[in-house]
């Protein structure tokens, strides 16, 4: 018995520890297309943060949240929770929840820009890549970016047929699946479609409901795309996708809260209770009284077509997309089982672009020149149910509707050069023009909302009073510009100087209440461009950086400093009662980020990112303060080891990120002040030799880490605090197959 113990305890040890060569996953070349042509990341005199989509899938990142966590300086915003997605970067964050603000990071996918925050959570499936760029990015990409930006690039189809399925279980009834089929259709056409779908039942209880727990998942999306090739010279690409969630969302945990009555900013008071009297003291920051179901129908849609035809001496490239986005969004704000307050958001959007790019080159010289054209038509609305008892049964809702429409038109022609001074020496120019008008109608109207179901937002028919209109025209010439130097002493090393002038668009505010902005006035008189109309802004950014490669390719090292300096910076800010205004301040920070990439050893993966940045605001009244959502610290790091077992490989992988103190709001209050938080997650998976199956379990927020995404202070208005919190330790498994 003895002996055959310790032959299977020597045959597991072989299983477990067998000699192999495991491929380094975070340190195979990635190439970027952040300059209008396929580089090394390494040859990119900016600062960016990438994966390929096979790194994505080897590190089981799923989600944009995920990616953009390890990468240094960046930080998710969500200011519907679940219901809305944007990034910060470098102290440039768009936290206003209405939906005709565009960020000033901006989103793209396959070069299509997203201009919708609400239609900005889209699941990442069957990706080939995603690229981070931080800093202005106005010269070369469609949309101007202040901040910075992040591309998602998808699959394409190839003429092999190949796919994948994964299937994703765990906590509160999750059910995830992804896959994608592709393969030639005929010599010259080839095809993929990809679908993604999410299922979980929620994790926020209702306790007054228990049935319909909030924050769940019922979301569903799918691409197709068609790859002509006609010959070796031309390609044109179609590509089809939708999306559709249906949540129950919405969800604030209710905190009690007074306010100072100087300064009217408001801090947590446990126990006092609010207006209505209603306290929650259970300690779960993921249970509470919700009489109003909350949620958020989003369905959007969109079809593209990408040519790209190689001619003598230059590259042609055509980008046409048409894409739509519908929104009905509404919450039970105030987080009690009294019928008090609901606020919502709606949005109906259509967006056209059109891009035309030349590239070209010869011995010293790189170029590329292009026209683009932007169109929105929105037209979208935020406000209120407030119920107001009346006599007999039960009575009408009344409330504020305030729909606007707006229509953005963007025109704009670019160009830039990359001239080598000499084998080590490259200068680089960059410059737009935009041509950018907006027109905007608005109203604020106090509306009734009948219990029959025939509840209508954005142009309530049912009209109160209005209390007050506004139209607004901006139109104006922008531009943006880069000028960097790039010096390549080793073909390890690159170092490299930029100052880059971003831009960002002016517009206007859709506020949810105008006697909020000043009481001591009427609704019509601040309907006024002083209160809607707000400039674009402008931005000097200097950056000092320098990409490196050591340990004879075993280790990347990339830093980068930084000095931005803005005129009418746009920040987000609340007035009032809810009330969301884009001042226009201005603002400078600087600071540093670093990024080490090292494989050490066989097996062993490490990723380390830190950044720093120190910024102040100043208010048009000369207060100072701090941008929202920009923490000074912010930290990551991932350690993963794979070895072989099992004859084929299993792997263990740990990751986190932490942000120091920060703001949801520019008046700092007590109240919008998150304090330091860490997230940590853990993996485990197992490969098979053929890499064809992979089985992996995980656990995200493994220590359940209670940290807050968003907050409003309401305290002095209602009195209450409005916090939401991300998502609690979540445990799965996961089961994929790649043929």
């Amino acid at each position: 018995m003895s002996l055959q113990v310790s032959i299977f305890r020597k045959s597991l040890l072989t299983l477990l520890l067998a000699p192999f060569v495991v491929q380094a996953a975070l340190l195979e070349e990635v190439v970027v297309t952040a300059q209008k042509r396929e580089q090394n990341v390494q040859d990119v005199g900016i600062a960016i943060t990438a994966f390929t989509g096979d790194q994505m899938r080897t590190l089981g990142y799923s989600n944009a949240q995920q990616i953009t966590a390890l990468a240094p300086g960046v930080s998710t915003v969500q200011p519907n929770g679940e219901a809305n997605y944007g990034l910060a970067i470098r102290g440039a964050a768009n936290s206003d929840f209405v939906a005709n603000q565009e960020s000033p990071v901006s989103l793209y996918v396959d070069e299509v820009y997203i201009s919708q925050m609400s239609g900005a959570g889209f699941m990442l499936f069957d990706m080939e890549r995603v690229e981070i760029l931080r800093g202005p990015q106005g010269t070369l990409f469609g949309r101007n970016a202040t901040g910075g930006l992040a591309h998602f690039v998808t699959r394409k189809p190839e003429q092999e047929f190949n796919g994948y399925g994964q299937v994703t279980v765990g906590e509160n009834d999750q059910v995830k699946f992804e896959g994608a089929v592709g393969g030639a259709l005929s010599d010259t056409v080839a095809a993929r479609a990809s679908i993604s779908t999410h299922h979980n039942s929620g994790y926020v209880t209702n306790r007054l409901d228990p049935g319909n727990d909030l924050n769940n998942a019922n979301d569903y999306a799918g691409r197709v795309q068609l790859l002509f090739t006609p010959n070796e010279d031309v390609e044109f690409l179609l590509n089809a996708r939708y999306s559709l969630q249906q949540i129950r969302t919405g969800f604030f945990n209710n905190v009690d809260g007074s306010f100072d009555p100087a300064t009217g900013l408001g801090f947590k008071t446990p126990g006092t209770g609010n207006f209505n009297g209603y306290s929650d003291l259970d300690g779960d920051v993921f249970t509470g009284d919700y009489d109003r179901l909350g949620f958020n129908d989003l369905e959007t849609y969109g079809f593209s077509g990408t040519l790209k035809w190689s001619l003598d001496s230059m590259d042609f490239t055509s980008i046409t997309d048409y894409q739509s986005v519908e929104r009905d969004y509404i919450e039970d704000s105030d987080a009690s089982p009294f019928n008090d307050f609901n606020f919502f958001l709606n949005t109906d959007a259509e967006q056209w672009s059109q891009e035309f790019r030349l590239n070209g080159e010869n011995e010293q010289m790189k170029w590329v020149t292009g026209l683009y054209y932007l169109k929105i038509d929105s037209s979208d609305a935020n406000g209120a149910e407030i119920p107001v008892f009346g006599l007999g049964g039960l009575p009408p809702i009344t409330g504020l509707d305030t729909p606007s429409t707006q229509e953005k038109d963007s025109f704009s022609i670019f160009g830039q050069v990359e001239y080598s001074l000499s084998d080590n020496f490259t200068l680089i120019g960059g410059f737009r023009w935009i041509e950018e008008s907006v027109d905007i109608r608005y109203a604020n109207n106090a509306v009734e909302f009948p219990r029959d179901g025939s509840i209508e937002r954005n142009g309530n028919p049912n009209i109160l009073a209005t209390l007050g209109t506004y139209t607004g025209k901006y139109d104006e010439g922008l531009w943006s510009a880069k000028v960097e130097l790039d010096w390549t002493p080793t073909d390890d090393l690159l170092v490299y100087a930029s100052w880059n002038r971003g831009v960002k668009g002016g517009g206007f505010n859709s506020p949810f209440d105008l006697s909020a902005l000043d009481p001591t006035v009427s609704p019509d008189q601040n309907a006024t461009d002083a209160f809607f109309r707000f400039n674009e802004e402008e931005l000097d950014a200097f950056e000092l950086g320098f990409k490196s490669t050591l340990m004879d390719g075993l280790a990347r090292l990339n830093v980068a400093l930084y000095y931005n300096d803005y005129k009418d910076y746009q920040a987000f800010d609340i007035i009032g009662l809810a009330t969301n205004v884009v001042s226009a301040p201005d603002a400078k920070n600087y600071g540093f980020e670093a990024e080490l990439f090292a494989s050490p050893m066989e097996g062993l993966d490490l990723m380390f990112g830190v950044s720093y940045n120190d910024n102040e605001v100043t208010l048009p009244t000369g207060v100072k303060t701090r941008a929202v959502q920009t923490p000074k610290w912010n930290l990551s790091g991932l350690a993963r080891y794979e070895w072989a077992a099992f004859n084929g490989s299993m792997a263990i992988q740990g990751d986190f990120h932490y942000r120091s103190e920060h703001y949801h709001s520019l008046t700092r209050a007590p109240a919008v002040t998150e304090d330091g938080y860490h997230v940590a997650n853990a993996r485990l998976s197992y490969t098979t030799a053929d890499e064809k199956w992979e089985v992996a379990v995980f656990a995200n927020n493994i220590t359940d880490e209670e940290y807050i995404v968003q907050s409003f202070d309401l305290a002095a208005a209602l009195g209450w605090i409005e916090e939401y919190y991300g998502r609690p330790r979540w445990v799965g498994g996961s089961v994929n197959y790649n043929f």
